[in-house]
C-alpha cells in the first residue's frame, strides 16, 4: 500500500471523537409505511396523481415510524469540506484556491448554499476536514475537526493513510450525534472541494465495476481537453483501486479522501440512528454508496435531492435504488440540489397528513 502525503505537522491534531459503528442497520418502519400507502391511496385524488411526492410520503412516514407523517421543523445540513491532490492534474476547471475562497464565503452568508438554506429555514454547518490551506477568521468549530491539508494524487498514491481513514469516519460519526442529539429531524450531506467529483467517479467505479469513460463527468465544466486529462486520471485511479473495494476502509484511503470518509461516517450513523438524510449530487451519492457497502441497510434510510449532470451520479443512484426527486440541470455541490429539494418533503408530509379521504368527500 502506497502511503499518501503526510499531515502538517505544524497544524493541531484534534481529539479522537469516540467510536465508529458500522455493521447492517435496520430498515424505516414497515407498519407505518404500508399505513402510508393505504392513506396515499384512499386520498380525494386521482390513483397515483401524486406521482414521486406520493412515494416520497410513503418514505417519509416510514422513517418517520407514524401515519400521518409530520414534516421536519428541525432541518440540518453539514458540508464536509477538503482539498484533492489530483486538482493538480488539471481534471478542474478551477485552482485549488477557490475550496478556502468558498468556504470564507459560506461562513459570510454568500454562497448558493447560504442563500438557499436561509430561504428553507436548514441549519447550516460546514466543516474543514482537508482543506489544503489554513483559512484566517473562520470559527473555531470549523476547523475543530480538521484532520489534513488535502489529499493524494489518488491517480499515483493513497488518499490518506488508513488510520485517518478511521479518524474521518469517528469525526462525521460524531457530527451526526451532535445534530441529531440536537434535534434534527433530517439531514443534508454535502461537499466543498475542489477536484472532488474525480475521486468520488473512482470510488463509484470501483465499487459498480464501471469504467472511466463512463464515470467521468465534466465536474466542474471542463473543456474537452479538461475531459481528457480528467479520463486518464481516473482511469489510473481505478487501476490502483481494483484490488482495494473488499474494505470500504481500505478503498476510502486508496481513492477517497478524509472529508469524504467523514462524510461517509455522518450518513452511517444517521442510518444507524433512524434518522433520513437527503443526499446532494454526485459526491454525496458516492458517499452514499461506500456507506451502503459498510453498513447494508443504510440506503434505506436516503432520498436523493436531485440528479446531477455526472454520469456517475446515474449509476450509482439506480444500483442504490434512488430515484432523484429533482432534475433540474445543477451541478453546483455544497448541498444545493439537497436543499432546493426539501420543500418537497415537507409537502409530501403535509399532502398525506392534511388531504381530505375519498370517503370523506363522497
Amino acid at each position: 500500500m502506497t502511503a499518501g502525503p503526510s499531515p502538517d505537522p505544524t497544524r493541531p491534531v484534534a481529539h479522537p471523537p469516540g467510536a465508529f459503528v458500522s455493521g447492517p442497520i435496520d430498515p424505516p418502519s414497515a407498519d407505518a409505511r404500508q399505513q402510508a400507502t393505504e392513506r396515499l391511496a384512499a386520498l380525494a385524488i386521482p390513483t397515483g396523481a401524486w406521482g414521486r411526492l406520493g412515494d416520497l410520503a410513503v418514505w417519509w412516514s416510514a422513517c418517520q415510524g407514524q401515519c400521518p407523517p409530520t414534516p421536519p421543523a428541525d432541518v440540518r445540513a453539514v458540508l464536509f469540506a477538503g482539498d484533492h491532490g489530483v486538482a493538480s492534474a488539471g481534471v478542474s476547471a478551477y485552482p485549488s484556491a477557490v475550496t478556502p475562497a468558498m468556504l470564507s464565503t459560506i461562513q459570510t452568508g454568500g454562497a448558493g448554499i447560504s442563500v438557499l438554506a436561509r430561504q428553507h429555514e436548514v441549519r447550516l454547518r460546514v466543516l474543514d476536514i482537508a482543506v489544503a490551506a489554513d483559512v484566517p477568521g473562520l470559527p473555531a468549530d470549523v476547523t475543530a475537526h480538521k484532520i489534513r491539508r488535502g489529499s493524494g494524487s489518488i491517480d499515483r498514491e493513497d488518499a490518506c493513510p488508513a488510520d485517518e481513514i478511521d479518524r474521518a469516519l469517528a469525526v462525521g460519526a460524531q457530527v451526526a450525534k451532535e445534530a441529531m442529539d440536537g434535534g434534527a429531524e433530517l439531514l443534508v450531506v454535502g461537499d466543498l472541494g475542489i477536484g472532488n467529483t474525480t475521486p468520488a467517479a473512482v470510488l463509484i467505479g470501483a465499487l459498480l465495476h464501471l469504467d472511466a469513460n463512463t464515470v467521468t463527468g465534466r465536474g466542474t465544466g471542463v473543456d474537452d481537453d479538461g475531459l481528457s486529462r480528467k479520463r486518464a486520471v481516473v482511469a489510473a485511479a481505478l487501476d490502483r483501486a481494483a484490488t482495494r473495494t473488499t474494505d470500504p476502509r481500505d478503498l476510502l484511503a486508496a481513492a477517497g479522501s478524509a472529508d469524504i470518509a467523514a462524510a461517509v461516517g455522518f450518513l452511517v450513523t444517521a442510518a444507524h440512528r433512524g434518522v433520513p438524510v437527503l443526499l446532494d449530487g454526485l459526491i454525496a451519492v458516492a458517499e452514499a454508496l461506500v456507506a451502503e457497502r459498510l453498513a447494508p441497510g443504510a440506503a434505506a434510510w436516503f432520498a436523493a435531492g436531485h440528479r446531477s449532470t455526472e454520469p456517475a451520479q446515474s449509476a450509482a443512484l439506480d444500483a442504490l435504488g434512488l430515484p432523484p426527486l429533482l432534475d433540474l440541470g445543477m451541478r453546483l455541490g455544497e448541498g444545493t440540489g439537497a436543499v432546493a429539494a426539501v420543500p418537497l418533503v415537507r409537502s409530501a408530509a403535509l399532502v398525506l397528513g392534511e388531504m381530505a379521504l375519498l370517503a370523506d368527500v363522497l
